[in-house]
């Protein structure tokens, strides 16, 4: 059983937070972000192909990335790391699906007794139509099932 992914996001407010937790220390979870071959395999919806074009997961670095659906439907995906440490990232967010609508998210890692870790990531967005796009297009779902397969690969 996995542990329960909170997704909020206040009204009217071009912002989103996701808490969660995870029965694993705050190295091996960022280690989860940091390797891509692990990325590949527990980021985005259930079902999903994944190819990793682009991985530079350091301070400055960037990235790229695909998600193949059932139907064969490709979905981009980029950004750049502005900051990464063991316990915190700071990215920039962009869906090619929905252009120019890039968010910037922070990433924390929070160790918690018992060698678990509490994750607490905020997005702001542009406007709040941008969030609510991002929502409107599946984002819960795949965050969800994400953070259950890390789960996985981290017991």
């Amino acid at each position: 059983m996995t542990n329960p992914t909170t997704i909020t996001a206040p009204e009217g407010l071009p912002f989103i937070e996701i808490v969660r937790e995870f029965d694993a220390p705050v190295a091996a979870v960022h280690n989860a972000w940091a390797d891509p071959s692990l990325v590949a395999t527990w980021l985005g919806p259930d079902g999903y192909g994944m190819q990793i074009e682009t991985y530079d997961f350091t301070s400055g670095g960037r990235y790229r990335y695909l998600n193949t659906d059932p139907s064969g439907a490709v979905h981009a995906f980029r950004g750049s790391f502005h900051t990464v440490k063991p316990d915190l990232i700071v990215q920039t967010f962009e869906w090619e699906g929905l252009p120019d609508q890039v968010s910037l998210e922070s990433i924390r890692f929070e160790p918690l007794p018992g060698d678990r870790t509490r994750l607490t990531g905020w997005s702001v967005f542009p406007s709040v139509d941008s969030r609510d796009g991002m929502i409107a297009h599946g984002m819960e779902h795949g965050v969800v099932e994400g953070y259950a397969r890390l789960d996985a690969l981290l017991a």
